[in-house]
Parts: structure tokens; sequence; C-alpha cells
């Protein structure tokens, strides 16, 4: 994913922010299917009930390392799930998903406009850079962000702090889009404000709970979300 010059919009607009970090899961695209029926499998093979996949839209979006060690409760390995896991995931699950309607639109239009598109999510990035590729949305992005398969960033703040880094961002100039509290919480903890998404799997509660700045019901009102938002000042150099 080759770095993208910024438009002329964004370049007129100095008190816009111009990067969002966009979460995968949720957001993009609904995991569903996949990530718990491969999440039930593992329990299974493990001599553990499952419980029913409508009771486990919890695990989307966390770091399934830390949902397997909640479901599991001290009673099996949540590594040797998370391997059993991975197993099918890698070869069938990742693919189990759908791309929210809207989503390539609004990414289209945030792009047009100058805003520097990010992935930043708690998935290893090995699986999320080929579900970007299999669903066509890789084109929208500057560059990619995720988990390590070790679980290095399976703490999102510390993957923001990683992103912010890596690519030389200024928090105030960035915004979170990302439908669970953990995106929000995460976000906050570099003062960026995050847009929810309530078409995911948080919902307004959640998300308002947490400090979201905005939320949209659907991904063709997240440009103009991201455009509202109020550039933050910088700390005044020493």
């Amino acid at each position: 994913m080759p770095p993208r010059s910024l438009s002329r919009t964004a370049a007129e607009a100095p008190n816009r922010r111009s990067a969002l970090l966009i979460d995968l899961d949720g957001t993009l695209t609904d995991p569903a299917e996949g990530i718990v029926g491969c999440f039930r499998l593992a329990l299974e093979t493990l001599g553990r009930t499952a419980p029913p996949a409508a009771e486990l839209t919890w695990i989307i979006g966390p770091s399934l390392r830390l949902s397997f060690a909640e479901a599991l409760n001290g009673e099996g390995d949540p590594e040797e799930a998370l391997e059993i896991y991975r197993g099918r995931y890698s070869t069938e699950g990742l693919f189990e998903a759908l791309v929210y309607e809207g989503v390539n639109e609004a990414l289209t239009e945030l792009s047009a406009a100058g805003t520097r598109l990010f992935l930043c999510t708690a998935k290893p990035l090995v699986y999320a850079e080929r579900i970007l590729a299999h669903f066509d949305l890789e084109r929208h992005f500057e560059a990619a962000y995720g988990d390590e398969l070790g679980g290095r960033f399976q703490d999102k703040g510390n993957l923001i702090a990683h992103i912010l880094e890596s690519e030389g961002l200024d928090a105030a100039d960035c915004c979170m889009w990302g439908d669970r509290k953990h995106d929000v919480l995460a976000a906050n903890r570099h003062g960026i404000p995050t847009i929810g998404a309530l078409w995911g799997y948080g919902g307004a509660d959640e998300l308002r709970a947490a400090g979201a700045a905005a939320l949209c019901e659907a991904p063709a009102q997240v440009p103009a979300a991201f455009s509202a938002l109020p550039h933050a000042a910088r700390a005044p150099a020493s």
C-alpha cells in the first residue's frame, strides 16, 4: 500500500483532522459467521459446551486471546484454544464475512476529500491484509496495522501508539472509527475522538458510556461526522 499524496481538499482545510484510524471487524465487515463459528469449534474441541452463536457476539472486536481466557474461565488453555481457532480461521473462517453496505462508498468519499486512511485492528495483521485484499478494500488504505500472532499489540491503545509513531502522525490530526468500547477507550488514551459505528457489535449505550465523540447509524454518515469534528489544539512547543 504505497503512500498517497494528500489532495488539495485537505491542504485547504487546516482546521480539519487529516487521518482516520479504522477498525475492521464490526466496522467495515460483519465477521460473525467466521469468528463465532471458529470460536465455538475451539471450545467444543477442548471438550467445553459452546454457547449458541447468538450469545457470542461479545467476542467480536477485542483480542481473541483475552476472549478465550474469559470464556474458559481457568478451565482450559487459552493459547491451545487460539491455536485450534486459527487452524480453521486462517484457511476458511477469515473469508466468512460480509462488507457492510455503504462502506466502499464512504471510504471513497473520505479518500477523495484528502483523508489519510489507516486500518487499526486487533486482528492479527496477517489475516487483516488477506481480508482487505479478498474484499477489495485495501485500495482505500495508505497502510494497514494490526496485532501480531504473539499478541504484541492486543492492547489497542498500544497499537494506536505504534501507528502514530510509525506514520509520524499527531494525535491532534487523528480520529478513530470503530464499533466497540475498546476502540473508544484506546483512542481516548491518546486524546483521539471516536466515531461510533452503530451497525456493529457495541451499540449506542456501550459507545456513549465509553465516550464516543459521534455516533453514526450507517457508513454513509461517517464522512460528514469526520468533517464536523473540530481540530484539536496542539500543545505549545517547549
